[in-house]
């Protein structure tokens, strides 16, 4: 039984770079059925429905009917790992081969494209056996990419302190120079927490990169020099995933957030698993946070590496749990995935308005309960281009039932 709803025309080749696209009948979170014209990389225009399709296309802007689709500002994924993506299946540590790590990245951006994430950062290690191998993979994979997707990397050196840290902090300098968007790292892994956020920080204020640290924020003691040592740095620092603030007392979670909020610290939490940069799971405590004024964004994680072989790398699944299990309202739970991310990543604001850049995400469904709930079918846009479609068909057959009337089928339903 096929879908019943009318599938969007898509411009073949996905693009149309002289006239644009022209987005007909989608519907926006606050209830409105709008025209959406697309070109030049940004919102050019938002009619009611109708508005803007009459008569031929404006520039030989090609149209895209996405009636039955909820339109939304495309997420972003402020927290993934190129260098171990899609290796779980493989025995023993991920391969660092610099081939391989661009074939996975590049595989691995892909797959979270078509999700919705029209940017990623990749956080990818620096130093020991890699080098700067694999940072120098993930710079080719996001060449490559150009276009499609933005990709960024953070570069993450193990060590930083003492004689064993000298060839790990000659590496993150590299890695600055060499193309790396922030630079970051393990500090709970450093035998000198304090003296590895003072390199991290000393060598972003040489290079203006922002800062983005694993931490899994325990020790309420070292989350404070922390704190105190970020205020006021621009372009800024991020920490995640902090799931260590949950087990932390409620009155020392509480200063601890304070402080963060204080200090400007944007949070990214991982509520579909953990990563290799930290040794425990969990979500760091969003409601709490938030609460405190902490921008606090959420992200991926492992994608089907040793730490977490079932990832997936869905943003629409980060805003589902973070509404169904931490409470959120669906409207904040997709900020965390949108908005806040990509305000993380340094990228600017969009809203589904007239001048904002055209990154946009196109869910079968009428509202966004129902779409972070049966999230299937999907188009992605990312500089006024489609460039990802999922389609998702469901049948239900080998039943005399199928054929009674009124059963409900994908596509009669709010969101298929």
């Amino acid at each position: 039984m096929p879908d019943s709803q009318p599938q969007p025309h898509l411009p073949s080749n996905s693009s149309n770079p002289s006239g644009g696209l022209l987005l007909c009948g989608a519907r926006l979170t606050d209830g409105r059925t709008v025209d959406v014209r697309l070109g030049g990389g940004r919102i050019e225009a938002v009619g009611t429905a109708g508005s803007l399709a009459q008569g031929p296309a404006r520039g030989g802007a090609q149209r895209v009917d996405l009636t039955g689709y909820l339109l939304l500002p495309a997420p972003a994924e402020p927290h993934a790992h190129g260098d171990t993506a899609l290796s779980a299946e493989r025995p023993g540590p991920a391969s660092c081969d610099p081939e391989d790590v661009q074939r996975r990245a590049t595989e691995a951006t892909l797959l979270q494209l078509g999700h919705g994430a029209t940017a990623v950062r990749a956080h990818v290690r620096v130093g020991d056996v890699q080098g700067l191998g694999a940072l120098n993979a993930v710079l080719q994979a996001r060449r490559a990419l150009r276009g499609l997707a933005e990709l960024t990397a953070v570069a993450m050196p193990r060590l930083l302190t003492g004689v064993a840290g000298a060839d790990g902090l000659a590496m993150l300098r590299d890695a600055a120079k060499m193309g790396a968007a922030a630079v970051g790292g393990c500090p709970d892994l450093d035998p000198d927490p304090t003296g590895y956020v003072e390199a991290v920080l000393e060598v972003a204020a040489e290079h203006g990169l922002p800062v983005d640290l694993h931490t899994d924020a325990a020790d309420p003691a070292r989350l404070s020099r922390l704190a105190a040592m970020a205020g006021g740095l621009r372009p800024g620092v991020t920490i995640g995933p902090c799931a260590g603030l949950t087990r932390l007392p409620a009155e020392a979670a509480s200063r601890a957030a304070d402080q963060l909020a204080a200090a400007g610290v944007t949070v990214v939490c991982l509520p579909q698993g953990g990563c290799g940069g930290t040794d425990r799971r969990g979500t760091a405590p969003v409601r709490l946070l938030r609460a405190a004024g902490v921008r606090t964004a959420a992200g991926s994680g492992a994608l089907r590496d040793v730490s977490n072989p079932v990832g997936r790398g869905d943003p629409l699944e980060a805003a589902y749990l973070l509404a169904s299990a931490h409470g959120l309202r669906p409207e904040d739970a997709y900020d965390a995935v949108s908005a806040t991310a990509r305000a993380a990543l340094g990228l600017p604001r969009v809203r589904v308005e007239a001048g904002f850049p055209a990154e946009l995400l196109a869910v079968r469904g009428n509202h966004l309960p129902g779409a972070l709930s049966l999230a299937y079918s999907r188009i992605v846009i990312h500089r006024a281009r489609v460039v990802a479609r999922t389609s998702a068909v469901r049948e239900y057959c080998n039943s005399a039932a199928v054929s009674e009337p009124g059963l409900p089928r994908q596509g009669r339903g709010e969101v298929s």
